[in-house]
Order: structure tokens, then C-alpha cells, then sequence
């Protein structure tokens, strides 16, 4: 979809991602090793009583539920910025569910726009547990 083609409120949601407790081991192992996220008996005496999904691998699995959606097709030229706030924890287990919209536009020249889009990401519970405001460069329509 092109620059010119998009609107605030534009709204896509996408497929549902597990958090699976092996893939989130395995990643806590190699991105984020530390004791909350790999040592079960070490999480059991935190206030979550259990081991957390790493912040960065829930977002990736929704991100690629995300990107699984194709928002902008092939006129999306690049990424730009992504900012990422986690307001709840993710578990192994859970399943995340997110909806993406277009929260900004800013035409930067007559090839390409600037599309701000807002990921909110909820658990099978509906509680927000993270938001993601991304910046992609989009093409425009030319004439001629």
C-alpha cells in the first residue's frame, strides 16, 4: 500500500504467537541470560513465582505475526525506528495477540513518506503487555 493510499486509524490486526518455553529458553540462553528468564527455581522467589519470557522475544514473535500481515506490501522501503514498552510480564505459554495502526504520517518528498505505526500486543487474558511505535518508509505514488 503506498504512503498516499494510508490514514490515521488504518488498522490491521494479525495471527496470535505462543510463547513457547523451550524457543523462549533457548533464547533467554543466547540474547538474555539471565536467572529470571533461564534458573526456574530462582524465578519461584521473585515476585512472579516463575520463569519470564524475555522482553525482546515477545516482541519478535508478534513482529513477525506483524510482518506475516504485510501492511504496506512492497512499497514499504524500509524500517526506520522502533520503540518498545513493556507494561506487563509474557510467560511461557501465553498467547499474544496484537493489532497494528497508523498513527502518523509525514510525506518526507515526493518518492517516500514517513508511516508512524503503533503495535499494541495483548495476552489471552486481554491484558496490554507491550507497545511498539515503529517508523517505516513507504513509498509514495509518482505521476507519470
Amino acid at each position: 500500500m503506498y504512503f498516499d493510499e494510508l490514514c490515521p486509524g488504518m488498522t490491521v490486526r494479525f495471527a496470535p504467537a505462543a510463547i513457547e518455553k523451550e524457543k523462549m529458553l533457548a533464547f533467554a540462553r543466547e540474547y538474555d541470560n539471565i536467572p529470571l528468564h533461564t534458573d526456574e527455581e530462582y524465578a519461584k522467589t521473585t515476585p512472579f513465582g516463575r520463569l519470564l519470557a524475555p522482553g525482546m522475544l515477545s516482541f519478535l514473535e508478534v513482529w513477525a505475526k506483524y510482518l506475516d500481515a504485510d501492511f504496506f506490501g512492497e512499497e514499504l522501503l524500509a524500517g526506520k525506528s522502533t520503540k518498545i514498552e513493556w507494561r506487563k510480564p509474557v510467560f511461557a505459554g501465553d498467547v499474544l495477540s496484537g493489532r497494528a495502526t497508523v498513527t502518523d504520517l509525514t510525506a518526507r518528498n515526493e518518492r517516500n513518506g514517513l508511516v508512524q505505526v503503533t503495535i499494541d500486543v495483548t495476552n489471552q487474558n486481554g491484558d496490554l503487555v507491550l507497545t511498539s511505535v515503529t517508523e517505516a518508509v513507504v513509498k509514495r505514488r509518482t505521476e507519470g
